[in-house]
């Protein structure tokens, strides 16, 4: 306790700043100052408290600048750190982290993993190479093989972008590169995805591709340049080159809605609108309007329709 109190007496000196004496609390079993490397190091149960983030580990160093303030605390040998909002607790672990004194910024690096909690159920799981969370403006950014589970939303992406709201929830998710998102058997992939976890809708732009599965196994996917899904309508809206594939069915068009059966949610009517085509077997229908539907298996054609049989037998033998 008292290597505690005069090391906070050594931080105040050398800060000149009081304000930070009534945010910081530092301790271990041993503290050193190196002027040469302009370092205070830590060993042996090292506890950092700024505000309400703590972060604990085995080792740690806090850089001094040569104004005399204290700039960036690192915690090696795989360190944890937590900060609790209400309910909800955000945790973090990694190989390193990094906390900067000045604008509260906290760096994990190597084998990252960060848990938002609300009560005992975690409600997000991110792991990644890299992330850095900003204390002040609730945003977390993960980069590299990045990994989340959001409720029961999985998700991979190069760089994630996450926002809290300012109870601690997630607000939004932003996923860039190789982004693809899995919910039960439904999937979602683009160049960039973006979730608003407040309305539970989600946007894909740049070479999208949706998979859903219905209960007897068969696969309807969805290409196109851009796709919005409402979750809670389970409905999708497709736009630029959109190409759909059912069983034998293929169609296309300029712009396509789906929206689900009433009895069993899942996706079952299909509105192209623009110039669109639907193909099944050896026909080609053309038209203004196509409406398509997985259960029963049809479709309607509307506006200025045309028709192309391929193949037709014209020879003599096969006229009747």
């Amino acid at each position: 306790m008292k290597r505690a109190i005069l090391l906070l007496l050594l931080l105040i000196a050398i800060s000149g700043v009081t304000v930070i004496a009534s945010d910081l609390i530092i301790e271990s079993k041993t503290q050193t100052f190196s002027d040469s490397e302009r370092k205070i190091k830590l060993d042996g149960g090292v506890k950092v408290k700024l505000d309400n983030l703590t972060v604990e580990s085995d080792r740690a160093d806090v850089t001094v600048r040569r104004n005399n303030k204290l700039d960036t605390a690192t915690f090696y040998d795989k360190p944890y750190a937590f900060e609790i909002n209400e309910n909800k607790k955000r945790e973090v672990k990694a190989n390193i982290l990094k906390v900067s004194l000045i604008n509260k910024v906290v760096r994990a690096e190597g084998e990252s993993q960060s848990v938002i909690t609300e009560g005992k159920t975690p409600i997000i799981v991110i792991n990644a190479d890299v992330q850095e969370y900003d204390t002040n403006s609730s945003v977390m950014v993960a980069t590299g093989s990045v990994k989340m589970r959001y409720k029961d939303i999985n998700t991979v992406s190069d760089k994630a972008v996450i926002i809290a709201d300012e109870k601690g929830g997630v607000k939004k998710i932003d996923l860039i590169g190789n982004a693809k998102v899995k919910q039960e058997q439904n999937e979602s992939e683009g160049n960039h995805l973006v979730y608003n976890a407040m309305t539970e809708e989600m946007s894909v732009t740049g070479n999208t591709k949706t998979i859903a599965i219905s209960d007897d196994g068969k696969k309807l996917t969805i290409h196109s340049d851009y796709q919005q899904y409402n979750k809670r309508q389970n409905s999708y809206i497709g736009s630029g080159h959109v190409k759909i594939w059912y069983d034998d069915y293929y169609a296309q068009g300029p712009k396509v809605s789906v929206f689900p059966d009433l009895k069993t949610n899942k996706p079952n009517e299909v509105y192209f609108i623009g110039r669109s085509k639907i193909v099944q077997n050896e026909r080609d229908i053309i038209a203004d309007k196509i409406k398509m539907t997985m259960n029963p298996k049809d479709f309607t054609a509307e506006g200025n329709v045309r028709t192309i049989i391929h193949n037709v037998d014209t020879s003599e033998n096969g006229n009747l």
